[in-house]
This record gives C-alpha cells, sequence and structure tokens, in this order.
C-alpha cells in the first residue's frame, strides 16, 4: 500500500517538475535576453557616445527654451503622519521654481484634512483639492480630482501649466527634478526618473522585506527600463517621480470621469504610460547625477511587513498582470508586445515557482519515503535533468545580476544580501498573486476595486542615518 502511495506521488511529481522546469526555463531565457540587450547598450555607449562627450549632469543641464509651471499631484487618502514632513520638505528642495503642488484628500479624512489646512493657508504653491465623495475611491479618482483642481487653477491664474508630475505623500524629492521635468518635456511627453527605496529598518525581518524592494528597484530601474526605451516600447509611469506633458495628457481625458486617470483602473499611472504610447507620445526613462554625484531620484520607504508587502504587490499584480489583459490590449510591433508580455506573466511566474517548491517539497517526502520502503527516489528523465541543469545556470546568472545592481546602489555587503533575500520576494510574489487572483475575479462578478493602500512613512531628514 505505501509503494502504491509512493507511486503516486512519484508521477505527480514528475509532472509538476516537468511543469516547472519549462516554465522557469522559459523565464530564465527571457530575463538572460534582456541582461544581454542591457550590456551591449552599456557598453556602446561608454565605448562610442561617452568617448566622445561627457556625461550631462543637472550642473551643466540648459535650462528649458520654453520654460512653463510644472503641477505636481499628490493623491492623499490617511496620510496624516506623512503629508505635512512631505511637504515642508518639497517646498523646501524646490524653492522659488515655477510650480503648484496640488494634494487630493477626502472630505472624511479629517486627520489628514487638519495637516493640509494650515500649510495650504501660508502657501500660495500649495492646492488642496476635496473630493466630492467620502474616500476611500481609488487613486485614479483622487488625481482626477486634482486635475480639475489645475483647470480652475488656470482660468484663474491665466497661466496654462506645461507639465503634470505624480508623487506620493511619502515621498523624499530632489531638488533638481522640476528642472528636469521643464526641460524634458520639451520633447518627450513622459519622463521618468528612478526611484530608490530607502532602506528598512527594525528587525531582521522588517529589513528584509523592506530591503527586497531595494533589490528589485534597483535592477527595474538600473537596466530594465534602460532597455525597455531603448528597444522604443513604451514607457510605463511608476506613478511617482513621473512628468507627463500637459497636451498629450489633455488627449486622455473622459468627460464622463472628469480627468485623464480611469477610475476603475488600480495601476492608472501604468496604463497612463501605455496609452501615450499608443498615441504615438515618447516617453524617456532619464538617469542623470546633480553636481554633488548624486543620482536624481525619488526616495521613500516601502512596506517592511509581510501583510503589507503582500496587498500591495498584489494590487500591481491585478492591475498590469491581470486586467492588463483585456484592458490594454496589444499594441505596437514585436518590441512592445515582448514588453507587455514581460507585464502580464508576473502572476503566471509566481505559480510556476509555487510548483517549483512544490517539487522540490515532492521529493523530499520520496526521500524520506525511500528510508523506509523499497521503493527508490526516481530519477528524472534526461530532458528534465538537462532543463535543471540549465536553469541552475539561469539562477546563479540572475542572482549574480541582482547583486550586482543592488550593490551598485545600496553597497556590495548589501548586494550581497539580495542573494537570500530572493527566497523572501519569491514568497512574497506568490501570496501576493494568489490575493490578486481573488481581487480580479471579485471584480468580474461586479464588487469594485478600491483603495487598499498600506502604511505609510517618512524619513527623519535630520538623522545622520
Amino acid at each position: 500500500m505505501g509503494e502504491a502511495i509512493f507511486a503516486v506521488l512519484a508521477r505527480v511529481h514528475h509532472e509538476i517538475l516537468l511543469f516547472a522546469v519549462v516554465g522557469l526555463a522559459i523565464g530564465g531565457i527571457d530575463d538572460f535576453i534582456i541582461d544581454m540587450v542591457f550590456l551591449c547598450r552599456r557598453l556602446w555607449r561608454k565605448l562610442i557616445i561617452y568617448s566622445r562627450h561627457r556625461r550631462m549632469t543637472t550642473a551643466t543641464l540648459p535650462v528649458s527654451p520654453r520654460p512653463g509651471r510644472i503641477a505636481i499631484f499628490i493623491p492623499a487618502w490617511q496620510e496624516a503622519d506623512v503629508i505635512g514632513p512631505m511637504l515642508d520638505n518639497a517646498l523646501g528642495q524646490w524653492g522659488d521654481q515655477d510650480y503648484r503642488i496640488f494634494v487630493g484628500v477626502y472630505p472624511n479624512d479629517r486627520a489628514t484634512l487638519d495637516i493640509l489646512a494650515p500649510l495650504a493657508a501660508g502657501n500660495d504653491r500649495l492646492i488642496l483639492c476635496i473630493n466630492e465623495r467620502d474616500g476611500p475611491t481609488t487613486k485614479a479618482d483622487c488625481l482626477n480630482v486634482a486635475w480639475r483642481a489645475m483647470l480652475r487653477e488656470e482660468e484663474r491664474t491665466g497661466v496654462r501649466f506645461k507639465a503634470i508630475a505624480l508623487h506620493d505623500a511619502e515621498d523624499v524629492v530632489h531638488r533638481d527634478e522640476i528642472l528636469l521635468f521643464d526641460l524634458m518635456t520639451d520633447r518627450f511627453q513622459l519622463v521618468q526618473l528612478p526611484v530608490l527605496p530607502l532602506r528598512g529598518h527594525g528587525g531582521w525581518w522588517s529589513r528584509a522585506i523592506a530591503n527586497h524592494y531595494c533589490d528589485e528597484f534597483s535592477e527595474s530601474h538600473g537596466k530594465f527600463l534602460t532597455v525597455r526605451e531603448a528597444m522604443g516600447a513604451s514607457m510605463p509611469s511608476a506613478g511617482v517621480a513621473c512628468a507627463f506633458e500637459r497636451q498629450i495628457l489633455e488627449r486622455l481625458v473622459n468627460p464622463a470621469t472628469g480627468g485623464p486617470f480611469d477610475p476603475e483602473s488600480l495601476t492608472e499611472d501604468y496604463e497612463v504610460g501605455l496609452r501615450i504610447g499608443n498615441m504615438g507620445g515618447r516617453g524617456i526613462f532619464v538617469r542623470m547625477r546633480d553636481r554633488d554625484g548624486q543620482l536624481v531620484a525619488t526616495k521613500e520607504y516601502f512596506p517592511d511587513n509581510l501583510k503589507g508587502a503582500v496587498r500591495q504587490k498584489a494590487r500591481w499584480m491585478v492591475g498590469i498582470s491581470l486586467a492588463g489583459w483585456d484592458r490594454m490590449g496589444w499594441h505596437g510591433g514585436p518590441a512592445e508586445w515582448w514588453m507587455r508580455m514581460r507585464d502580464r506573466t508576473a502572476a503566471l511566474s509566481a505559480f510556476i515557482l509555487f510548483t517549483a517548491y512544490l517539487a522540490l517539497l515532492l521529493w523530499g517526502v520520496l526521500l524520506v519515503g525511500s528510508l523506509f520502503t523499497a521503493f527508490p527516489v526516481p530519477n528524472p528523465t534526461p530532458t528534465v535533468e538537462a532543463l535543471l541543469w540549465i536553469n541552475f545556470g539561469f539562477m546563479i546568472w540572475r542572482m549574480a545580476m541582482r547583486a550586482i545592481f543592488a550593490g551598485l546602489a545600496y553597497g556590495w555587503a548589501f548586494g550581497l544580501g539580495a542573494i537570500p533575500r530572493t527566497l523572501i520576494a519569491n514568497i512574497i510574489a506568490m501570496m501576493a498573486a494568489r490575493r490578486a487572483v481573488f481581487l480580479y475575479l471579485r471584480s468580474l462578478v461586479g464588487r469594485p476595486l478600491t483603495w487598499d493602500k498600506t502604511q505609510h512613512r517618512f524619513p527623519d531628514l535630520d538623522s545622520p542615518a
């Protein structure tokens, strides 16, 4: 009887293992091609372009020949803990540059309103935009409220805004981004700057969860977006540290929703970037240093607990990986199709990871069973064995690439820590995929998606750390 059970388990293990190794091999090849494109581009720029021209910094950046006023939209729902210091820092960093900050709030969020009211009363660069409805709605709906407030401000002052930038209520902004947005929106309809997550604090588990965002963003915003831009594919907006040229955003306005952002979407920023590409607009990802040699980027804390990380990544998966198939469709040529396919396989990739871990668990059960029965541990077929070795090589390569990019952004000791943090990233991805599927299925039967936000915090900028 025992041997019969183990025989069934062995068969199940073989099928699951075959699915996992094939899926991992396809994903490994896909990632490897991206890496090769990046390395070739990096070598070309280093040997050809930068051998002839000095790298430009914001200190040597020319001013825009057509300067204009920049609108900054900040959606805020239950952000009383962070919105005050965030705005103090932003106003201090940007000084007397030509901009206005529009903060979208809700009438039933008294704590956030109590923080913002005195700030807005004492600064004409800060404009409060109160939603007509109680919150939370969606982030896109809150951004549309800011859009309508911007139109009223234009009518009041007679000054038309040149570009609209997006930030979150916990962002640590850079002093030179207004200058960059002003110049780059002369030529591009979407400008995206890097996002650098701040390192985690507290216990090792909290640090590991927060720091896995550092690993992922350092690779995504250090490599993948540059490859995406180089291939001519549409540039997805990250929702922070990005700016849209005013005219192109106006073309996206839906009279039914009163703004360019779709309130039914949980990833309105990502979708706007793709829609701009569909209309022929050009996006650019800008990695530039300031006069001190620091990267012009937005910094912020990401969730440092398992629940918050799963909720955040599930929201991204619902909007990009699941709803993206029917909401955004397929446009452009092969490069665009490839990039959109990569965007939309996040949930599937998490499922493949789950099957790989399940196959490992079943192999352990079979190994233990072989010690107490006459049933031997089955050997993999030659095809599966070859795929296992290929995937092992891809795994070593992937870990090395992540460690290198994390090390370049945060230091080499931190980069080495990215290797064991890969396991935590995988666990979060699998749990987020499960939650995302349930949320998406609920939306299909008529339950509206709402702002599933996470708790934010703002760093102590006076601290030496």
